[in-house]
């Protein structure tokens, strides 16, 4: 039965281009796996849906024949510090030194609308839709899960932070979490945020800044924005490694056991190296590590999960 005019009206005020759905059940011969994501692109005038599934396939969707739901977007933002540099000016616009020097906290969140405004004109119509993912090399399931991540900035507790605002279609695991993260700090250190921090911005006074998304420095660092200011005991995800083997793994806090993770190497000493570093860089003590390891093992209500059980021994 052909929908008329009105239902399809409906249906396309109900489901606008860029609505994602996952599929239940298709009636067809060759149908779309079940659970598969897609993007609605448009409604043909009969009330089918064109959809983009994730899988690559493009097969329509028929209202009342085919079961499917809304996804419905989660935010998930991820906080590191920022570092800007200045290049100050005399009376006669001449600069005053031949290098950029780093300037405090309060100076540096005077700058904020400045760096906001040319981190948005850094974006390019491509990415519209799917930000930096766009860039995401693998077609695997944190591209499926990942609908977008762009940058900004964000002024709290007197400091300014770069901010990487992530929209996700479902939930990730401790694995897809870390792989989410070493891609946002790849595109701070080595994408967007490299060629960024060359980009001379010119100040009210005449002077010229560089902000910078990421820092070689020590203690650098990206965390959720809970774990960033409002911290519970453990992190959300942290690398390490199993006693009997070296490997390592990674471990999602109130989940039981733990992912084997894509940086192994196959030589304990090194993993232990990589774990440390991805560690640190996410502000993840080896008093946490430990917890994490004992929870993930014998319970998240066991005392195995408190990091100061681990701090009292150092």
């Amino acid at each position: 039965m052909i929908p008329n005019r009105a239902k399809v009206d409906a249906l396309r005020k109900q489901y606008p281009p860029g609505t994602r759905i996952k599929l239940g059940h298709m009636d067809d011969s060759y149908p779309v796996e079940p659970g598969t994501g897609g993007t609605v692109r448009f409604i043909d005038d009969i009330g089918s849906l064109g959809i983009e599934w994730d899988n690559g396939r493009s097969l329509s969707l028929i209202p009342g024949e085919d079961t499917f739901s809304i996804q419905h977007m989660q935010t998930l933002n991820f906080y590191m510090p920022m570092t800007v540099r200045i290049l100050e000016t005399d009376e006669w616009g001449e600069y005053l030194t031949d290098d950029p020097m780093p300037i405090s906290d309060q100076e540096a969140v005077s700058y904020a609308d400045l760096i906001r405004e040319a981190l948005l004109k850094e974006r390019i119509p491509e990415e519209a839709e799917r930000g930096l993912m766009l860039y995401h090399r693998e077609n695997d399931s944190v591209k499926a899960k990942v609908q977008s991540f762009q940058f900004d900035v964000n002024v709290r507790e007197g400091k300014l932070w770069g901010v990487a605002e992530c929209v996700l279609r479902e939930p990730l695991n401790a694995v897809e979490m870390d792989s989410l993260i070493n891609e946002i700090i790849g595109q701070a250190s080595d994408g967007l945020g490299e060629s960024f921090e060359q980009r001379d911005l010119k100040t009210a006074d005449g002077n010229i800044i560089n902000a910078s998304l990421w820092d070689s420095d020590k203690t650098w660092t990206i965390q959720t924005e809970q774990e960033r200011f409002s911290p519970s005991e453990l992190p959300e995800v942290c690398l390490s490694t199993l006693p009997s083997t070296g490997e390592i793994i990674c471990i999602k806090r109130d989940e039981s056991g733990y992912y084997p993770s894509e940086w192994e190497t196959g030589n304990a000493e090194k993993n232990r190296k990589i774990v440390d570093y991805h560690n640190q860089r996410r502000g993840i003590t080896p008093a946490q590590e430990e917890a994490m390891v004992g929870r993930s093992l014998f319970g998240w209500n066991t005392p195995a999960a408190d990091p100061s059980c681990y701090e009292k021994r150092v």
